[in-house]
C-alpha cells in the first residue's frame, strides 16, 4: 500500500490548525452570544454605527435566515447580510461580526487596496483551485511537465488570495473595534469581548492560508520527486 508522506508531512497539520479554528470561533461566538452590550444595540444597528462614523451612505443592511456565522458583504449590490440571529441580537458576538462587515463596506467605499486586489483575482482563483490538482497529477501521470507547471501556477493564485484575504479581515476587524471604541457606548468588557470574537474569526483566515500553503509544498515536491 502506498503511503503518502507528503500529504500528512504539509497537509495534515494545516488541516488540524483550520479544525481547530473553527471549533475556537463556534466556541468563542457561543460564548459571547449569551453577552448583551452595554448599550443593547443590535447587529443592524452597530452595522449602521460603523457606517455613520466613516460617512458612509447608501449601504443596505439586510438579514437572511440561516446559520449564525453567515454574514457578508456584497460590494456587487453593495450591501451587509446579516444572519438574523445576527441582524436583531444586541449579544457582544452580534456586534462584533456586524461591526466586522460594515469595515468591508467601509474598505469598499474608501476603494482599499488590498480588497480591490482580492476582488479582481477572484475569477482566476475559483478557475485554479478547480483545474490545479487534475492538471498537476495528469502532468506527473503522463510525464509532461508543462501541464504539472500550470496547474502549479493555477493553484499559486488560491495562495495569494488567501495571503491578500488577511490584511482585508484583519483591517475591517481593526476598522469595526476602533469604531465601536469610537462612540463610548460600549463597556471595556463589551470591547474585549469583541475583540475576542474578531480574533478568533481572523485565525480561521490565517489557517485557511496554512492549508493552501500546505497543498502548494505538497504539490511542488510530488512534481519534483516524480521528475528526478
Amino acid at each position: 500500500m502506498y503511503f503518502d508522506w507528503t500529504y500528512v508531512f504539509f497537509v495534515l497539520p494545516t488541516l488540524l490548525l483550520a479544525l481547530w479554528a473553527q471549533f475556537n470561533v463556534k466556541s468563542t461566538y457561543t460564548k459571547y452570544a449569551s453577552q448583551p452590550n452595554y448599550a443593547r444595540l443590535t447587529g443592524r444597528e452597530a452595522a449602521q454605527l460603523v457606517l455613520m462614523q466613516h460617512g458612509i451612505t447608501g449601504v443596505n443592511i439586510r438579514y437572511i435566515e440561516g446559520d449564525a456565522l453567515t454574514n457578508y458583504f456584497d460590494p456587487r449590490s453593495n450591501e451587509i447580510v446579516l444572519s438574523r440571529s445576527v441582524y436583531d441580537s444586541s449579544s457582544v458576538s452580534a456586534i462584533g461580526i456586524a461591526a466586522h462587515e460594515a469595515g468591508h463596506a467601509v474598505q469598499y467605499a474608501q476603494s482599499y487596496a488590498p480588497m480591490k486586489v482580492r476582488a479582481a483575482i477572484i475569477p482566476v482563483t475559483q478557475i485554479g483551485s478547480n483545474l490545479a490538482f487534475p492538471l498537476v497529477l495528469l502532468g506527473i501521470i503522463f510525464s509532461f511537465y508543462p501541464l504539472t507547471y500550470a496547474g502549479l501556477l493555477l493553484f499559486s493564485t488560491v495562495v495569494i488570495f488567501q495571503l491578500v484575504t488577511l490584511p482585508v479581515e484583519y483591517n475591517a476587524s481593526t476598522r469595526a473595534l476602533e469604531s465601536l471604541r469610537a462612540t463610548s457606548r460600549f463597556s471595556p468588557e463589551d470591547l474585549g469581548g469583541v475583540s475576542s470574537v474578531l480574533r478568533a474569526a481572523a485565525l480561521t483566515y490565517l489557517a485557511a492560508l496554512a492549508v493552501s500553503v500546505g497543498n502548494m509544498a505538497r504539490l511542488i515536491t510530488l512534481a519534483n520527486r516524480r521528475r528526478k
